[in-house]
This record gives structure tokens, sequence and C-alpha cells, in this order.
């Protein structure tokens, strides 16, 4: 059953070390090639024609059977390599026996030629630089047996494997901590995406209903009085979580601090699914205070990136009139541009001082950090905030086109 029957996303595995395996599978094949054209016009010269034959039937018929082991390092298992490395040296070593001494002399290939690096490559691939260094050292020393010596064009050629092998090998260790610190670091970014996603439903909903509660329990006095401060702990605990540090210590006659006014926020509609018009989700924002500028023409946008960017505007307008004053007046405007959708929400309040949204985030106040910046940077956008004490407080907001 396909994955497209099951309804399951296909996981696909990127290594930086399939395409080495793909490049030996094919070095075994055409080396193995190459060593059968130099074997057959030369098979008369040797002393023995029909062993060296029947060493390069076992060394043909061992590639293709096992073509598809150096594909990939789960199907190259240790005692394949054993095996491979075996013939190989065996293959050189038998050729002192079978081949004629003047051809030995004259520096005539071995039985199995340069097939043999593709058994050293594997060694490499598989368990990096130490492997291929023991690797190549006995292809060296079974070329030393083979020639009775290391003339200057065997040295060159044991010499060019063994630099190779062993840089091959390094750079696939060097590869594998690379991949599995990229992958760390992607398990960590998930993670802390995922806190901020429950952190801003947190902000958007808990922490205000639990400072209402705290500040409307204290006016009234009282049993309200208790649950309010049972409330405003709770509001300072979920605030120091969601700024990701350590529970607080306190006493319980410690004063809580005052969470001053807070608005319950106003919920946006909820987006259907595929392409919704932004407009009939801002729409609602609107009233005496809150004036809303829109395109007569609808603004498409992905329901999710809408139902986001929405939220986003609800947290700016909470800030407003969190902070602004009962008296601010606060403008939406709506831009429709080929690339991307532009949503400024702009109000006339005393504006954010210097410093104040960094000491916010330290506090656990994380409207601006998280429910604003938050929200536009998991839609691939960005939010821009401008603010000059006593001219009021604005906020760009831009979502790409196509974000879902």
């Amino acid at each position: 059953m396909t994955a497209e029957r099951t309804g399951r996303p296909r996981r696909v595995r990127m290594s930086v070390e399939l395409p080495l395996w793909r490049a030996l599978t094919g070095y075994r094949l055409v080396t193995l090639c190459y060593a059968l054209a130099l074997f057959i016009p030369n098979y008369r010269d040797y002393d023995h024609p029909l062993g060296a034959a029947l060493y390069m039937g076992v060394l043909t018929l061992w590639t293709l059977l096992t073509w598809n082991r150096v594909t990939s390092a789960e199907r190259c298992t240790r005692r394949f390599l054993v095996v491979d490395l075996t013939i190989a040296l065996s293959g050189i070593l038998l050729t002192g026996v079978l081949d004629s001494g003047f051809r030995i002399e004259d520096g005539a290939a071995t039985l199995p030629s340069i097939w043999t690096a593709g058994a050293v490559l594997g060694c490499a691939i598989k368990g990096g630089w130490r492997w291929a260094a023991l690797a190549a050292t006995l292809v060296a020393l079974a070329n030393a047996v083979e020639r009775e010596g290391l003339p200057r064009d065997t040295l060159h050629d044991v010499l060019l494997v063994w630099v190779a092998s062993i840089a091959i090998g390094y750079i696939v260790e060097v590869a594998r901590v690379s991949e599995r610190t990229l992958a760390q670091a992607l398990r960590i970014e998930a993670a802390t995406r995922e806190r901020e996603r429950l952190a801003r439903d947190i902000h958007d909903s808990v922490l205000q209903v639990l400072a209402m509660v705290q500040r409307r329990g204290t006016a009234l006095g009282g049993e309200a009085a208790e649950l309010g401060r049972m409330a405003g702990e709770q509001e300072i605990a979920l605030r120091t979580l969601v700024a990701g540090g350590l529970l607080p210590r306190r006493g319980p006659a410690e004063p809580l601090p005052d969470a001053g006014p807070v608005p319950v926020p106003v919920p946006a509609p909820a987006a259907p699914r595929g392409p919704c018009d932004l407009r009939a989700l801002l729409g609602p924002y609107a009233g005496a205070a809150v004036s809303f500028a829109a395109p007569g023409t609808p603004v498409l946008l992905e329901a999710a990136a809408a139902a986001e960017l929405a939220a986003a505007v609800g947290a700016a307008l909470d800030n407003v009139a969190q902070h602004a004053g009962e008296d601010a007046k606060a403008w939406i405007l709506l831009e429709d541009e080929p690339d991307e959708v532009i949503v400024t929400v702009r109000d006339d309040g005393p504006g954010i001082p210097e410093g104040r949204l960094a000491d916010a985030e330290r506090e656990g106040r994380m409207g601006v950090a998280l429910s604003i910046r938050g929200r536009l940077r998991d839609l691939g956008g960005r939010a821009e905030l401008v603010s000059v004490p006593g001219q009021g407080t604005e906020v760009e907001l831009r979502v790409p086109r196509g974000t879902k």
C-alpha cells in the first residue's frame, strides 16, 4: 500500500552519505568491466590461465550479486566488507602465483586491478577514516608481497588509494556529526515553536482572564479578594513558565503586583477552510474607538494564515486598550500588495518608553514577543513596531502570499 493510499506522508531520509554510496555502486560495476577488459586480451599470457579465469569469474559473480549491498550504510554490513576486502586481497596475492614473472616485473595490473579501491572506499564510507586506513594498509601489504617490494608506480597507486580513502572517511565522519547536530537543532527549534504557540494561546486567554479575576477580586474584597489573590499567584506562575524561567518561591503574605487594566479580548471569527477574505476577519474589530480601512475588493489569504494574522491584530489592539488609555483611538489599515498582505495598527496613545518591551518580556508579559512577532515569524512574515513617546505606536504586520 502506497503512502498516497494510506494518507500518510512518505518520509525521505536525506543524508550526505547517499551520493557516496551511489557513486560506490557505479564504481564497482565500472571497475569490474575495466578489470575484465584488461584480463580477457591477456588471458593466454598467464602461467595459469584457468586459475586466473576462475578468480575473475568469482569476482564477476560476487560484484553482480552484491551490487545493491553498497547502496546504503544499512545494507553494507561489516561481514560484507570483510568478505569484499578478502576477495580483493586474495586477487592481489593470487596474481603473484597465477601471472607470469615477466608480466609482474613489467608492472602488469593485478587481477582485480582498480576494483580493489572499491573495497577500501566501502570501508571508508561505512566506518570512517580508521577503517579506511586499516583497509588501505592491508592492500599496500598485499601489493608489496605480490611485487616483492613496492616499485615507484605501485607505491604511487598505493599512496593515492591510502590518502583518498582516509580523506573520504574523515569527511564522512564530519558529515555525520554535522547531521546529528542539525537534527538536534531542528528538534529544538520545533519544540521551541510549539512552546511559543502554546504560550501565545495562554497569553491570549488564560493570563488575561486570571489578571482580570485578580483585579476584580481585589476590588470586591472579602472571599473574592482571596480568590483574586490565588488567581494572581497562578498568573505570575504562568507568566514565569511562558518566559522560560523557574517558578519563583514566594510566601503567602508577599504582595502581588498590580496587573493593571486588562480588557477582555475580542475574538476574531473562525476562519473557513481555503482562501478567505481577510476583511471579514478584521471588520469585527472596528468600533467607536477603532477605525478600519480596507480595499474595496476581497483580500484573499489562506485561512490558517488569515486567522493568525487576525489574532496578531487583536493582540495589538489589546495592547492599545491596556496601555494607551481609555480615550485612545486606533486605526487599522489593510493593504493588498501583489506579493504580500500588509496590516497596520496605529494608535494616538502616549507611546512605549524605550526599553519597556525588553523589560516586559523578562517579566513574562509576552504580548508583543509571542502574540504578534511570534505569529508573524511562524507565517514567514515580520512585524515592525515603531513607537515615539507622546506620539503613539504603530505596528506593521507583513505576511507573504502563499502562506498557509
